[in-house]
C-alpha cells in the first residue's frame, strides 16, 4: 500500500526526514560552538562542558556559546511552531506571527516594559504574552463577519501589525534617550543572551511542544474545511481560537527573550509542508527541528561573518526571508 504513495506521503520517509533533521541539529550545535574569534576543536567542546578546567575555552563555551546555541534552538522551534499553527488555522501559507501582528503585539508591550518601566524588566515575558493575545483578539474581532474567513484574518493581521508598529515607533520617539537599549530588541538579536534567557523560555517550549503534539489531530481535521470538521463533531471556532492562543503563547515567549524576529514562522513550516506534506503529527516535530537548525546556523553566521562586529540575527533572517515571502506571494 505504501509503495503506491508519493514519497512525501510515506511514513518511513517522514520519520527518516525527522531523523535527518535531528542529525542536522547536532551539526548546527557543533558548528555554533566551534566558530568564533576563539576557535575550539569539536572534541574539546564536550570536554569543557563536562569538566570545569578553568580554561579560556570553558569560559567561552559555557558562558557564551552553549547557552546562546540552546536559546537559538528554543526560539527557532517556538517561532516555527507558531507559524505552522497559524498557517494551518488560517489555511494560508503566508501566515506568520510577525506578518499578521502577533509578534508586533508582543513587541509593543515588551518595549513598554523595557523603555518606560525598565525597573520591571522581569515582567517582559508576561507583558509580551498579553500583547500577543490582545493582537490575536483584535484580529479576530476585526475579521469576524458572520464567521471567520482566512483572507479577512490576514488583512486584519496586517492592519493590526501596522498599528502596533506605529505604537512601538511612537514610544521610541517619546523616549529617545532610552532607544539604545531597545534597538537589539527591535532587530531581534541573541547578543549578550545567556542562561537566564534559556531558563525563561524553556518552560514555554516544553509546554508548547507537548500541547501541539497532543492536539495535532484536531488541526489535521480543521484543515480539511469547516464543514467537514463540524461533521465529525469538532467545535471549529473553539479549536481555531485555542490554536491561535497557543501560537500567541509560543511567539510571545520568543519575542520576550530575543525581540522582534521575523520570517522563521513563514519559511520553516512552508518548507516542511513541501517536503513531508500536511500531516501535523509529523509536521510539528519536523518544524520544531528545522526552526532550531535554521536559527542556530543563522545566528552563527550573524556572529562570525563580520567578526568581531556582530550582525543582529533578525537582519540575517530578513535578508533570507523577504525573497522567500515574495516567492510565496507570486506562487499563490
Amino acid at each position: 500500500m505504501e509503495e503506491s504513495l508519493s514519497l512525501k506521503d510515506r511514513k518511513g520517509f517522514k520519520i527518516g526526514f525527522i531523523i535527518f533533521l535531528t542529525i542536522l541539529l547536532f551539526i548546527a550545535f557543533l558548528v555554533g560552538n566551534i566558530k568564533g574569534t576563539l576557535q575550539v576543536e569539536a572534541k574539546r567542546i564536550f570536554e569543557v562542558i563536562m569538566t570545569d578546567d578553568g580554561s579560556p575555552e570553558r569560559m567561552v563555551i559555557w558562558n557564551i556559546r552553549l547557552p546562546r546555541m540552546i536559546l537559538a534552538a528554543l526560539v527557532g522551534a517556538n517561532l516555527a511552531l507558531s507559524g505552522a499553527i497559524l498557517q494551518g488555522v488560517m489555511k494560508n501559507p503566508l501566515a506568520d506571527p510577525s506578518i499578521i501582528g502577533i509578534s508586533s503585539g508582543a513587541g509593543l508591550l515588551g518595549i513598554v516594559v523595557l523603555v518606560v518601566f525598565p525597573q520591571y524588566i522581569g515582567l517582559v515575558p508576561i507583558a509580551a504574552f498579553v500583547g500577543a493575545m490582545v493582537a490575536a483578539f483584535l484580529i479576530y474581532i476585526l475579521s469576524w463577519k458572520g464567521g471567520i474567513q482566512t483572507t479577512r484574518i490576514i488583512l486584519a493581521g496586517v492592519a493590526v501589525s501596522a498599528l502596533f508598529g506605529a505604537g512601538i515607533s511612537g514610544i521610541l520617539v517619546f523616549y529617545s534617550d532610552r532607544v539604545h537599549g531597545a534597538l537589539t530588541f527591535m532587530n531581534g538579536s541573541l547578543s549578550s543572551r545567556s542562561w537566564p534567557e534559556v531558563w525563561t523560555i524553556l518552560p514555554y517550549t516544553i509546554i508548547g511542544f507537548i500541547l501541539v503534539n497532543i492536539f495535532s489531530e484536531k488541526l489535521n481535521i480543521l484543515i480539511l474545511g469547516d464543514d467537514v470538521a463540524r461533521g465529525v463533531g469538532l467545535n471549529v471556532e473553539a479549536t481555531r481560537l485555542g490554536f491561535t492562543a497557543l501560537a500567541a503563547f509560543l511567539a510571545a515567549s520568543a519575542v520576550s527573550v530575543v525581540g522582534l524576529l521575523g520570517f522563521v514562522g513563514l519559511i520553516v513550516p512552508h518548507s516542511i509542508r513541501l517536503i513531508i506534506g500536511n500531516d501535523y503529527k509529523y509536521m510539528f516535530p519536523a518544524t520544531a527541528l528545522l526552526g532550531s537548525v535554521l536559527l542556530m546556523f543563522s545566528d552563527t553566521f550573524a556572529r562570525t561573518f563580520l567578526s568581531p562586529t556582530e550582525i543582529p540575527v533578525g537582519i540575517v533572517m530578513a535578508v533570507v526571508g523577504a525573497p522567500f515571502f515574495l516567492f510565496l506571494l507570486r506562487r499563490e
